[in-house]
């Protein structure tokens, strides 16, 4: 069956979808216009990039390289700018600098005043004065009651030397001499045991032996550990009890590394404690570590602080602080630095008015004042305030010092005329106007040239006609 079309139907609309062969023409040439400014633009680039290192002609020219404070110049700024701008300044001073260092500490014993109490004889812990931790003792209290079958021995001997003694009394010289050499050497014998002097002189007196020997604190404070019970057997050197005396505390802080050389052996220290809000106590430092901390690059400092009331207890949560003064130094303010992460500058006002920088050596440094080791003298006068705009400003001139080299950039200073003459207004140029006075604009009319005889004709292709186009077959 075959579809005749009506022609008196109007003609279906183009889907939207459909393509006509004049639109692909341009779309086509479309496509290669953008491909051709592409290559252009990468050819272009890649000659513009130097493929070397650059030469001196060319980082004359890098101006973003000129832009730091490594290229700092001589700079002018009259006092309007100054003030406007906020510049002040300052001389340079010589006199003693005193800058306050802070760390926190922790209050710990003081080792000096820790004692162990041990036994230097084995035996058996008949009964325990002190079974707990914490518990404060004072020198003489008791501690412990020790059985020990060697001192049980070497009472024996005590009483029969003392029995001896007296048996002899009224025998030769030698014979008394030798019974006093027995005495003295049992009676030493069990105090190098430690056995407490009045014990051995108790059981001379009494002469009954003593199953049970009891030993007494040597040291004022407080128990800080107790590794025994009561009936347990003890070696010779073992230690029951840990005692510390807390007249006298330690509080371990940390320096960091530049505060060092301010840190002296025995300078005062003020010391504060959160839980005591009553005020302030005064040490001293007895110490100074002699290793740094690799992680927080700090080092232990060692304060030794009086507790006659016993109010600081060890694990107290402590800050401490000292005054650290110099000698006479040269110093100048904290902001007339400027730190370019290579070298200090300053800026130095000249006799003429200009500004300077100057490379400076800085040491000692407070929240005010910093001391200057190399750079300045004293009397210099350097900028003291909105030292970083100056530096902008110096800079800038370097940045447009640099930019006079290239062509048709003409950044020299003017002449001055002279004394008398008059300036003549320069005659215009034939076409120029206000962009004629601009620095590398050439606005000279260029010469007429007799335009070329066309030799050859122009071909019109066949069905062409002037100022007609090809017809459309979309």
């Amino acid at each position: 069956m075959t579809m005749h079309r009506d022609p008196t139907a109007p003609a279906p609309e183009p889907s939207p979808f459909q393509t006509s062969a004049h639109g692909r023409v341009r779309r086509l040439g479309a496509i290669l216009i953008f491909v051709g400014v592409l290559a252009v633009a990468v050819i272009v680039t890649r000659n513009l990039i130097p493929r070397s290192a650059p030469s001196a002609e060319t980082t004359s020219h890098d101006h973003a390289a000129a832009a730091t404070s490594d290229s700092a110049r001589v700079v002018m700024l009259s006092s309007e700018a100054a003030h406007r701008i906020g510049v002040t300044y300052a001389p340079v001073q010589r006199g003693p600098i005193q800058r306050v260092v802070r760390t926190v500490a922790i209050v710990s014993y003081d080792e000096t005043r820790v004692k162990s109490v041990t036994t230097r004889v084995d035996g058996w812990i008949d009964q325990l004065y002190v079974n707990f931790t914490g518990q404060a003792v004072q020198v003489g209290d008791p501690l412990f009651a020790l059985y020990s079958p060697m001192l049980v021995a070497a009472e024996q001997e005590l009483l029969l030397a003392k029995r001896l003694r007296g048996d002899v009394a009224a025998g030769t010289t030698d014979a008394i001499r030798s019974s006093d050499d027995l005495l003295g050497s049992a009676r030493r014998r069990l105090l190098y045991w430690e056995v407490p002097p009045d014990e051995v002189r108790q059981i001379e007196e009494s002469g009954q032996i003593r199953k049970a020997i009891t030993f007494r604190s040597p040291v004022n404070g407080v128990v800080i550990e107790k590794s025994v019970l009561g009936g347990q057997r003890i070696m010779a050197g073992e230690t029951i009890y840990q005692i510390a005396d807390l007249s006298t505390v330690w509080l371990d802080g940390e320096v960091y590394e530049r505060d060092l050389p301010s840190v002296r052996l025995g300078r005062e220290v003020v010391a504060e404690f959160p839980a005591l809000p009553g005020g302030p106590r005064t040490g001293r430092i007895s110490y100074i570590y002699p290793t740094i901390n690799l992680e927080t690059r700090t080092a232990r400092v060692r304060v030794t602080l009086p507790n006659p009331d016993l109010a600081l207890k060890p694990g107290m949560y402590s800050t401490f602080s000292f005054a650290a003064a110099t000698g006479p130094v040269l110093s100048v303010p904290r902001s007339s630095i400027l730190a370019t992460g290579e070298r200090n500058l300053v800026f130095v006002r000249r006799p003429d008015g200009m500004l300077a920088p100057r490379d400076v050596t800085i040491g000692m440094e407070t929240d005010e004042r910093i001391e200057i080791l190399s750079g300045v003298v004293l009397g210099d006068t350097v900028v003291a305030s909105a030292t970083f705009l100056v530096d902008a400003e110096s800079n800038l001139s370097s940045l447009l010092g640099g930019m006079g080299n290239m062509p048709g950039m003409d950044i020299t200073v003017p002449t001055a005329p002279k004394s008398g003459a008059k300036l003549a207004p320069a005659a215009p140029k034939a076409g120029a106007g206000p962009a004629a006075s601009m620095p590398g604009m050439d606005m000279t009319e260029p010469t007429a040239t007799k335009p070329a005889k066309d030799t050859a004709k122009k071909k019109v292709p066949a069905g062409a006609h002037s100022g007609h186009n090809l017809p459309n077959k979309d």
